[in-house]
């Protein structure tokens, strides 16, 4: 069929709202946000979505609806559903708006964060240096104006923000609006880099004096990826309203809904691919609102009609992997039952503290759902206790996990002897399986035990997982891998069932060497094969038609880093 010309341009990245409607962009409309966030009346809003799900733009619409600086922009808004709303015309371009974006605050220390953080502030000043010859500052507030820097005090960063309020209240004569975009962004990477407490300090300081002692404040607006902890920074923002993922507020507000998402790809002659389209990027849920699709995801497959990697590939994903990769056991287990696309049960904590992430699994869950990279399936109230059932959000995700589980293994001294391990366990060479595998052992044990409480006990059960999380990639088109599963008088640790008849299948159980019980490595192998003949673990192959000749069995003994496989 021939390609229908769409009259709007698809243009990436850009987060300019000015600029989508002036130059007919394709955008697609979200100015109901308007409306239902100022009709709310609440004073501060922090509203947290994935990223590239248009908050920055959302943002910057809010400013040149409200901003003094926009009056009489009428042509930014005219023909959108906002300018049909009774009375919101008349609020167009009508107060003082301070907006700011902490999202370039990817310091790897307090004091090069707190620097950008301060350095942000002065250029807000810079804006608004007509204040200074305004006649509404006295002498000491204009030594204050002129002590605002890259390099100036906390206490005086702490009130910066109040102040300029202050001095646009009297040169306006109304109350400002206050915008602050991705607020979150320092936070993470004062975590990942271990300058938490200092950072959270700092910004509790800065928090406080704008939002909530902050008489010139009329309404605010906070976004970013997750809800940090009240505790942390946000202490005593009792007038804070909080949208987050589950939240019913503004369900539809960010994010492509399908019938959007659909209309979008009729315009561009692309209807055939809704099938396509609805596999690889639907899934994510805001409240009971689901099929909202990412924005990011969409538009770039509008430029370039095929399915990609686009929303996955926009960030590194490092904390996402380093929580699953140096997670415990536990963790790992789960992340097995989403990657084979099953869905795990968890409470949830939406308040992320970063602090508990290397020891909470509801707190890793709670921020990957934050993330994006995973979706609500199903939710229960039973006696008060809230319980949710995750899985992974799309295609598009489940590809990036798999694509990241893979670069575990991918390391220069650890990719090769992986394969070839797998090779030597798909023909049987048990000599080259053990000197394959004593070689990924090596080089893998302290990076699948990273863990602040890791033990030395511990380490044999997070490196196998982690094995089997590689195996589940290396060969998910030849064989289902299961781990963990009940069969016959049993739990087996894992399981290969072949997709072809023509493969074998196989059974691999793991065991730590025990002193008390075993003299050497070949006793815990011989012990883990009993174990397999006993449990009788093969009943679930053999349910399934597979002969019990075409089986394949294998004890694996660990001793520190040394494995011996039999």
């Amino acid at each position: 069929m021939d390609e229908k010309v769409a009259t709007r341009n698809v243009v990436i990245g850009v987060q300019n709202f000015e600029d989508l409607i002036v130059r007919h962009y394709f955008y697609v409309n979200k100015t109901g946000f308007i409306k239902e966030w100022w009709g709310s009346g609440d004073i501060v809003t922090l509203i947290t979505r994935p990223r590239r799900f248009g908050k920055t733009l959302t943002m910057d619409m809010v400013e040149r609806f409200f901003s003094i600086q926009y009056a009489g922009r009428k042509d930014l808004f005219e023909g959108l559903s906002i300018w049909q709303e009774d009375g919101y015309p008349n609020l167009q371009g009508t107060y003082p708006v301070i907006a700011l974006s902490l999202s370039n605050v990817k310091e790897t220390s307090f004091t090069g964060a707190r620097k950008q953080i301060c350095q942000t502030i002065l250029e807000l000043y810079n804006k608004h240096d007509f204040l200074l010859e305004s006649g509404c500052l006295n002498e000491k507030e204009k030594e204050f104006y002129h002590a605002v820097s890259a390099e100036m005090e906390s206490y005086l960063a702490a009130v910066s923000l109040r102040n300029l309020s202050d001095f646009l209240y009297r040169y306006y004569g109304r109350r400002v609006l206050i915008l602050l975009d991705e607020s979150d962004t320092p936070m993470q990477e004062a975590y990942v880099n271990g300058y938490w407490e200092e950072l959270a300090a700092f910004l509790r300081g800065l928090f406080h004096s704008t939002f909530k002692a902050n008489p010139y404040l009329e309404r605010a607006i906070m976004t970013g990826i997750t809800r940090i902890s009240k505790e942390s920074i946000f202490s005593d923002l009792n007038n804070l309203r909080v949208v987050t993922m589950t939240s019913e507020k503004c369900a539809d507000k960010f994010g492509f809904t399908e019938e959007e998402v659909f209309a979008a790809l009729e315009e561009y002659g692309l209807s055939e691919k809704q099938r396509e389209v609805k596999d690889w990027y639907d899934g994510f849920t805001f409240g009971t609102q689901k099929d909202i699709y990412n924005p990011w995801s969409i538009i770039n497959y509008l430029e370039e009609r095929k399915p990609k990697l686009y929303w996955a590939n926009t960030s590194s994903n490092t904390l996402a992997g380093n929580l699953i990769r140096e997670a415990g056991t536990s963790v790992k287990e789960e992340f097995e039952v989403l990657l084979r696309g099953g869905v795990i049960r968890t409470s949830l904590d939406e308040q992320v503290v970063f602090q508990q992430l290397g020891e909470d699994a509801a707190a890793i869950w709670s921020l990957l759902l934050a993330s994006g990279y995973l979706k609500v399936a199903w939710y229960d109230l039973t006696d008060g206790e809230e319980t949710y059932g995750l899985a992974i959000t799309n295609k598009e995700v489940r590809k990036m996990f798999e694509r990241m589980v893979a670069k575990w293994f991918r390391s220069p001294s650890v990719h090769d002897a992986y394969n070839d391990f797998i090779k030597a366990l798909l023909s049987g060479d048990k000599k080259s399986m053990n000197h394959f595998m004593n070689e990924v052992a090596l080089d893998s044990f302290s990076f699948f035990d990273t863990g602040k409480k890791a033990s030395k006990r511990s380490e044999p059960e997070r490196f196998y997982h982690g094995f089997v999380l590689g195996l589940m990639v290396e060969l998910a088109d030849r064989y289902m891998l299961t781990s963990n599963r009940e069969s016959g008088f049993g739990r087996y640790d894992v399981l290969l069932e072949p997709r072809k008849e023509m493969d074998l299948a196989y059974i691999l159980e793991f065991k730590a060497y025990d002193p008390d019980e075993e003299t050497s490595l070949e006793d815990t192998v011989q012990a883990a094969l009993a174990q397999i003949e006993e449990k009788k673990y093969e009943a679930a192959l053999v349910a399934k038609g597979i002969q019990k000749e075409r089986i394949q069995k294998y004890g694996f003994a660990f001793q520190g880093k040394t494995v011996l496989i039999g």
